[in-house]
């Protein structure tokens, strides 16, 4: 009898100074405590299509640069956009996401969330926004989310 696969949670970051790959690394430690559902975890450049098509939970992690996402992130949207946008597998698939923050965070998230909508995902839980240096406690917190994001989808819930 073939076994069910393992839930797949994609966690997807671009950094520049070590920051948000650091909350990002924490989601997917998070992610990977859970039985039965693995962390795949990549630079938002190296992420393609088929790594979103075929997760069945997605974490964005993007730092904030003059109020707006990274590039990287905008380049992953722009390159995945028109080979996802019908695909009835993105219908409702789960996403959070890791905002770290020199400023409010607030116009990352805006945009972030404006281009999500697009693809038809829903939001599974409220976002980790980090303003200013990375402490325990926001890592403690990313961890959380990877953990709820891996119980979520492997329960049905998200």
């Amino acid at each position: 009898m073939k076994s069910k696969p393992a839930v797949r949670i994609l966690v997807t970051y671009h950094s520049q100074s070590g920051n948000t790959a650091q909350l990002a690394g924490a989601v997917a430690r998070g992610v990977a405590e859970t039985e039965g559902v693995t962390a795949i975890f990549k630079r938002a450049a190296a992420t393609v299509a088929v790594d979103i098509r075929e997760c069945d939970g997605l974490v964005i992690c993007s730092p904030e640069y003059f109020g707006y996402m990274a590039g990287a992130i905008k380049d992953l949207f722009d390159r995945t956009y028109e080979t996802l946008r019908d695909d009835f597998r993105m219908n409702k698939k789960p996403y959070a996401l890791v905002i770290c923050a020199g400023n409010d965070g607030t116009g990352a998230l805006t945009q972030i969330e404006r281009i999500l909508k697009a693809y038809r995902v829903k939001k599974a839980q409220h976002p980790i926004i980090c303003k200013g240096p990375v402490t325990e406690e926001i890592i403690l917190r990313a961890v959380e989310l990877g953990k709820t994001m891996a119980e979520g989808v492997k329960m049905g819930i998200f």
